[in-house]
């Protein structure tokens, strides 16, 4: 039985797949460090870059091929889906993406 609060790994997945077919920023860090006289090691140098991961096609094409027909769905999936698509655009505006 899945516990309040907590993904089973399908739903990871699924979750990734969305995030990678949307697209996404990323914050990559670089450091260095050195050896100083004292033989203590400190950081020299460190570099942040953002990156922006723009949408994947594929993981597009997985998420349309996977999803079920809207003329097979029952009422309660329409609602819901109707429930997640405003909520994704309400993300993606409150983010700026759109």
């Amino acid at each position: 039985m899945k516990g309040k609060g907590k993904k089973t790994s399908e739903d990871k997945l699924k979750s990734a797949l969305i995030k990678k077919a949307i697209g996404f920023d990323s914050t990559e860090v670089t450091e260095e460090y050195a050896i100083d006289d004292n033989g203590e090691i400190k950081l020299t140098k460190k570099k942040v870059t953002k990156k922006n991961v723009p949408p994947d096609m594929t993981a597009i094409k997985i998420l349309i091929d996977d999803a079920v027909p809207i003329s097979e769905m029952t009422d309660e999936q329409l609602e819901n889906e109707k429930i997640r698509l405003l909520q994704l655009l309400k993300e993606q505006t409150d983010l700026g993406g759109i």
